[in-house]
């Protein structure tokens, strides 16, 4: 049987009695509860909701550190960020170029392209031999033993070929051939044929062949240099026996019509003066190590410093063997 509309309202109204009762317990519950109670379970709810959100991001993987699709970042940096650091950069650097570039240009205003700005070692130039060895050996009957030294003076003398020099001009033997106001600087000759039996021209192993090498001086090159006095070579032997030598040319002498030399720019077509010494080795001599010493002498330039040996002289040893 179907209860009345009266029964029904009657069980509405006491449902309503019930839930009010219920809204007033909790209410009462809530005043009852202490602060603290109130804060754990904001933060228990927060922390909820973090965990939830964390399920709901993507994971991060190693491709994000070199381009990141969310951000868009690539290495991580957006677009306007490299580009403000390349300009940074880009500034920067052309700044330090424009720098250094400005301060070359001002270095190369003050030098001269004929003589250098310094020249720390104008007053003592060194001595240097060819064939360009400190120790040369072979064997006087076995040519393959000595052609590199022949060879090595044969390309030295090329320069000093008769046809070549004849074009040079003859100076003033014994005076210096000043030139500071010329804008050509002449060359003064030395021809090869001046040093005789050394030259090449009339025995083409030089001595080599007999067990008699020649073996050629110079001195190095130094810019305005104007040795005082009579310059020439002296070559002893340092050894117990004597050893007999024979100059080309027969002085010795480096005159100084070859001075000064005003640069390879100014002075293109230069040659330096060459001093010839044949060691005339007797057959006693063959087969022993000689120690030839060479130094210029005759002039204010050094040739006794022992912190540089080759200052103002050169060493070297000859051994010739059968």
């Amino acid at each position: 049987m179907s209860s009345s509309p009266q029964e029904q309202n009657r069980e509405q109204k006491e449902e309503q009695k019930e839930e009010q009762k219920e809204d007033v317990k909790e209410e009462e519950v809530k005043k009852d509860m202490k602060p603290e109670d109130n804060q754990n379970q904001n933060e228990e709810r927060k922390a909820e909701k973090w965990e939830e959100n964390k399920k709901e991001e993507p994971k991060e993987s190693w491709k994000d550190c070199i381009y990141n699709p969310r951000t868009g970042e690539f290495m991580g940096r957006t677009a306007s960020s490299w580009g403000l650091i390349l300009l940074f950069y880009l500034v920067f650097y052309g700044f330090l170029a424009g720098m250094f570039c400005l301060t070359m240009w001002v270095m190369l205003q003050t030098l001269d392209d004929n003589v250098p700005r310094y020249q720390d070692r104008v007053a003592n130039p060194g001595l240097v031999i060819r064939p360009h060895a400190a120790e040369i050996s072979f064997n006087r009957s076995d040519p393959t033993n000595y052609n590199q030294y022949i060879q090595n003076l044969h390309n030295l003398l090329q320069r000093y070929n008769d046809s070549i020099q004849e074009r040079n001009d003859l100076c003033m033997v014994g005076e210096y051939t000043e030139q500071d106001n010329e804008p050509i600087k002449k060359v003064c000759q030395f021809k090869r044929s001046m040093l005789r039996q050394c030259s090449g021209l009339r025995d083409s192993s030089f001595g080599f062949a007999e067990g008699k090498p020649c073996i050629i001086i110079k001195m190095n090159r130094v810019i305005g240099l104007k040795p005082q006095g009579d310059p020439y070579i002296n070559c002893t032997a340092k050894g117990d026996s004597p050893l007999r030598m024979q100059y080309y040319p027969s002085e010795a002498r480096l005159d100084k019509m070859f001075f000064p030399y005003y640069g390879n720019k100014a002075h293109a077509d230069y040659v330096q003066p060459l001093v010839a010494v044949q060691l005339l080795l007797s057959r006693e001599d063959l087969n022993v190590e000689q120690t030839v010493e060479c130094k210029l002498e005759g002039t204010n330039l050094r040739n006794d410093d022992d912190r540089d040996k080759f200052m103002g002289r050169v060493v070297f040893r000859v051994k010739v063997s059968e």
